[in-house]
């Protein structure tokens, strides 16, 4: 049987590989194609599609299409229908497939307008050589002096460019062809000096020096002293997505309701930037956490938008007054002011009523597993997983009303997380009193259930947070759309790290708490107050974010 299994997969392999070769790719650029699983599964139905229409043989010009689109397309949905278009022929450039792509990605609900989508993408559309030429002729006649002057030394480019934008969807052969023949009768063939290369402009190095110095930022202002952080922030903005264009990221899931949500989003923001800070309100921020506020609250402020100030209080056991306070002062000593001061618990009535209607729809359990059982990336599965709705909704309560003990009882999320973790907690019983809810709640949720719905709730563009919450972006987009509320984006950013001293709130408390430091202001540590105590400006501290960068 094993052998049979192996025989089948080499004939599938050999039967992919001929496909491939028959669009014109070459054998290594096919067997490298059938290494990427979900393009060769996704070229594979372009081709069968296309060869269903034109034939088992398939020009290379269409093979590159189909190559191309199986390899940009975003949303697989729409595979069937681009392979259409350029099976009949209606799409024949890679021009128009750009187009194409650009298209669905930017309507990702069905049904398409099939009108529009066809102006967008130049469907039907003959472009002449006559038309051609005179739009050559007009951009020449354009730029005549400059190319009698500089004759060869002219930028080309631009004459093609600009007959480009005057005839978006014409071949960029024969345009460039056209450019050459009118060129060549206008200036006769090359010279001597037309051969010789252009003399450089001698650049002026200090004024290249002087633009590319980086500004800093001085309580929430630019300086001139490095490479400016609002600068930067905006850079980092053309990586982004706009308010409301979520659904235009890598990875954001669409579902039927998206579009009318991210309308009623846009309602509200009036489509302003927003970000957030949401530190644990377990200890002083430290050094890394300075690149923290200064990428939300600089992000915010580089783009016109606004930052919250969130504090994630749902673990009440390590959480102290004197932390949110020395955490608002913090972040005002650098320079920033909130838009607004929240907490997780303002929202924590919402959150539980969430949390029903997560169970109600089947997509979450109570759990009677010990905490160590479901620790690591490979616990069994709960035996609790498809215990009946109505049961965990019983269990829920009987939670909230403190008949189980602390451990006894978890709710968990029906989900595999990226990093392979399945089904994480959303609520665990802790009898701890809340220092603003007191006696009100005996469950609390954690992290990866209320981030996201928090950010959600604030309506925030743009989640930013550092590279070890990768793993749980699927778990982001997947709890916002199973409860069908507006769904941000999460973007990841790598965290500051310094060796030779500690920067972790976790270890630096053990340094308190043995008495091996005095304080979290020791001036032998890295926390905000030490530094502040050691004689550092905020300044200081917001041009070495700067220096390190948001990578």
């Amino acid at each position: 049987m094993a052998a049979a299994a192996a025989t089948m997969a080499a004939e599938e392999v050999e039967e992919a590989l001929g496909l491939f070769t028959g669009i014109g790719l070459s054998e290594a650029k096919a067997r490298e194609t059938l290494r990427n699983g979900a393009l060769s599964a996704l070229l594979r139905r372009a081709v069968l599609q296309a060869r269903g229409t034109l034939g088992p043989a398939l020009d290379k010009a269409t093979g590159t299409l189909l190559y191309n689109t199986a390899a940009r397309l975003k949303d697989p949905k729409h595979l069937g229908f681009l392979v259409g278009y350029i099976a009949r022929r209606e799409i024949l450039t890679d021009l128009q497939l750009s187009a194409a792509l650009e298209y669905v990605r930017n309507h990702p609900l069905e049904p398409l307008d099939v009108a529009d989508f066809e102006r967008a993408c130049g469907v039907g559309v003959c472009i002449t050589p006559e038309q051609i030429e005179e739009a050559v002729e007009a951009v020449i006649s354009k730029h005549r002096a400059e190319l009698l002057a500089e004759r060869y030394h002219f930028n080309m480019g631009l004459l093609m460019g600009e007959a480009r934008n005057q005839l978006r969807w014409a071949d960029g052969k024969t345009i460039k062809n056209e450019v050459d023949l009118q060129v060549l009768h206008l200036l006769g063939p090359k010279t001597e000096a037309d051969l010789e290369k252009k003399p450089k402009v001698a650049k002026a190095r200090l004024a290249l020096a002087e633009k590319q110095k980086v500004a800093v930022v001085e309580n929430g202002d630019m300086g001139t002293e490095t490479q400016s952080l609002l600068e930067q922030l905006r850079g980092e903005a053309l990586k982004f997505h706009k308010p409301g264009e979520n659904y235009k990221t890598e990875g954001y899931v669409v579902t039927p309701n998206t579009m009318a949500l991210l309308k009623q989003h846009l309602a509200i923001t009036g489509g302003q930037v927003r970000t957030r800070f949401p530190p644990e309100p377990n200890g002083i921020l430290h050094i890394g956490h300075a690149k923290a506020i200064n990428f939300n609250f600089g992000y915010a402020k580089a783009n016109g938008g606004v930052c919250f100030l969130r504090y994630d209080d749902t673990n009440p056991e390590k959480e102290e007054e004197k932390y949110f306070t020395a955490i608002r002062e913090m972040v005002e000593w650098l320079g920033y002011q909130p838009y607004a001061v929240t907490h997780a618990s303002d929202y924590f009535d919402q959150l539980y009523t969430w949390a029903l209607e997560l169970i109600r729809r089947g997509q979450a359990y109570v759990c009677h597993q010990k905490v160590e059982e479901i620790k690591g990336h490979n616990p069994p599965p709960s035996p609790w997983r498809d215990r009946p709705v109505e049961e965990s909704l019983l269990l829920f309560e009987d939670m909230r009303k403190g008949k189980f003990g602390e451990g006894e009882a978890t709710l968990r999320m029906k989900l595999v997380m990226e990093d392979g973790k399945m089904d994480p907690v959303a609520y665990r019983v802790k009898f701890t009193p809340h220092h603003r809810t007191g006696d009100k709640w005996c469950i609390y949720p954690t992290y990866d259930y209320t981030h996201c719905l928090c950010d959600s709730i604030e309506h925030i563009t743009h989640s930013l947070c550092t590279k070890e919450f990768q793993a749980r972006r699927s778990s982001y987009f997947w709890l916002c759309n199973a409860l069908d509320v507006y769904c941000p984006v999460q973007w990841e950013y790598g965290r500051l790290n310094l060796l030779y001293t500690v920067v972790s709130k976790r270890k630096i408390i053990r340094l308190v708490e043995t008495g091996a430091v005095r304080d979290w202001d020791d001036p032998r540590l890295f926390t905000l107050t030490a530094l502040r105590r050691r004689g550092f400006p905020p300044e200081a501290i917001n041009n070495f974010c700067a220096r390190v960068g948001f990578g």
